[in-house]
């Protein structure tokens, strides 16, 4: 299903040695002209967020412009599946990918449009932990609230997410087989509209990636992180784990470009995006992030553990 690592070495030292005589003249001419980067969400969620913070540095470090677009739909699947077929693999062209949402997806929908090994990985640069949130009002003050009201009343609870089979919809399919819970979970094309969606009443809870938990701190309640470790920027919030549920989970991001760029043009793209990363990480930890660097065989080998870690549980899924 997805590359393996032997894989990676093998065809990394064929493309180099074909290349040799001439990537010196092609990572000269990269890049030629404005790279559009494509947010495969809405406006307003992590992923925008951080290709904002991150389109100065990049104009400065690579001399063109960057041009951040948004094409939501399907949990990122819309996008992903136009990248693959559309995009011209000369590096002018790269898209945000996720992890579990581009293992999940091709396992439950046979139309998703792409495939999990059809992009070419330029980095995973940041991870951000699930966390289970509740209006500031809700009358769940714990987890243990929350779930003894979903046993008690199978379906009645709504729990909202970025997506369908993202991060967010596998962490509350986990919930559902951990605690012994039946719950409505309510996809949205983003992080971006989750906020107007818990304050006005139209979820009992979601759950989102930590950022948000940081960011509406004031005016929700935080229940729980799926992390192996409390995150700095929460530190009161408890794990999962501490409160007796074997749940760990969350979505890393990362830039792809189609297959067949050139290995000169994605060894640029990944340094330029490793150098922007130590410069906005200082602003991004703080917003709930836990920053990351993962390119080459190392990116496979991330994308390789969620399959693992998800496979059998996504194919006893329901649709």
């Amino acid at each position: 299903m997805t590359r393996s690592t032997s894989r990676l070495a093998a065809a990394f030292a064929a493309g180099a040695a074909a290349t040799a005589l001439s990537v010196g003249a092609a990572a000269a001419d990269f890049p030629e002209r404005p790279i559009d980067y494509v947010i495969p969400f809405d406006p307003g969620g992590e992923s925008d967020v951080t290709a904002r913070m991150q389109e100065p540095h990049l104009e400065e470090m690579l001399g063109v412009s960057v041009n951040v677009s948004h094409q939501p739909g399907g949990g990122g699947a819309v996008a992903w599946s136009e990248f693959q077929n559309n995009a011209e693999p000369d590096g002018h062209e790269i898209i945000g990918i996720n992890i579990p949402h581009i293992v999940g997806q091709p396992i439950q929908r046979d139309d998703a449009g792409y495939a999990t090994d059809g992009f070419e990985i330029v980095t995973w640069f940041h991870f951000t932990p699930n966390t289970l949130i509740v209006p500031a009002d809700s009358p769940y003050e714990t987890v243990d609230d929350l779930v003894a009201f979903a046993q008690e009343n199978p379906q009645a609870l709504t729990i909202g997410g970025s997506g369908t089979f993202s991060g967010n919809h596998l962490e509350v399919l986990r919930m559902e087989e951990v605690a012994d819970i039946d719950v409505t979970y309510i996809p949205f094309t983003g992080t971006g509209p989750l906020p107007a969606a818990i304050l006005g009443g139209h979820v009992g809870a979601l759950m989102t990636n930590s950022m948000l938990g940081v960011q509406m701190e004031d005016e929700i309640r935080t229940l729980a992180v799926a992390s192996e470790e409390r995150v700095p920027a929460l530190p009161d919030v408890p794990t999962f784990k501490e409160l007796g549920y074997d749940i760990v989970g969350g979505t890393y991001r990362g830039i792809a470009v189609p297959e067949g760029t050139p290995q000169e043009r994605i060894d640029t793209l990944r340094e330029a995006f490793s150098e922007v990363n130590e410069i906005i990480g200082e602003d991004q930890v703080p917003l709930g992030f836990i920053m990351t660097d993962y390119g080459g065989d190392e990116a496979w080998e991330i994308v390789d553990q969620v399959y693992n870690n998800y496979s059998a549980f996504l194919e006893d899924a329901d649709d």
